[in-house]
C-alpha cells in the first residue's frame, strides 16, 4: 500500500480548515450532498410507479450514494492529513493557534 505523503505542516492545514476558501469548498461540496440525497429521496417517493428492485434504479442509487460516500471523505481530507502527520511526529508540539 502506498503511503500518503503530506507536504503541509500541522499549522498549515490548521488555517486552511479555518480559511474562507475552505469554508466556501464546504457549502458547496454540502449542497453537492444535499442535491444527491434529495435524488435519492426522489426515486423512493417515486417507487410506487416504478419498480425499485430492477438494476438500472439500483445501479443508479448505488452511484448516488458513492458521490455522497466520495464528498464526505473529500471534506475529511484536512482532518485525515493532520492526524498522518500526529501519527509520525506524536511528540511534535504545534501551536494552535
Amino acid at each position: 500500500m502506498e503511503q500518503i505523503e503530506i507536504h503541509s505542516t500541522k499549522d498549515q492545514l490548521r488555517d486552511f480548515k479555518e480559511s474562507v476558501l475552505w469554508n466556501d469548498i464546504i457549502r458547496e461540496l454540502e449542497s453537492w450532498k444535499k442535491g444527491f440525497n434529495d435524488e435519492m429521496l426522489s426515486i423512493v417517493d417515486n417507487a410506487a410507479d416504478t419498480n425499485p428492485t430492477s438494476a438500472a434504479i439500483l445501479l443508479h442509487m448505488g452511484d448516488l450514494n458513492g458521490r455522497i460516500k466520495a464528498v464526505d471523505y473529500f471534506l475529511s481530507l484536512p482532518d485525515v492529513f493532520l492526524s498522518i502527520l500526529s501519527d509520525k511526529s506524536p511528540n511534535l508540539e504545534v501551536s494552535d493557534e
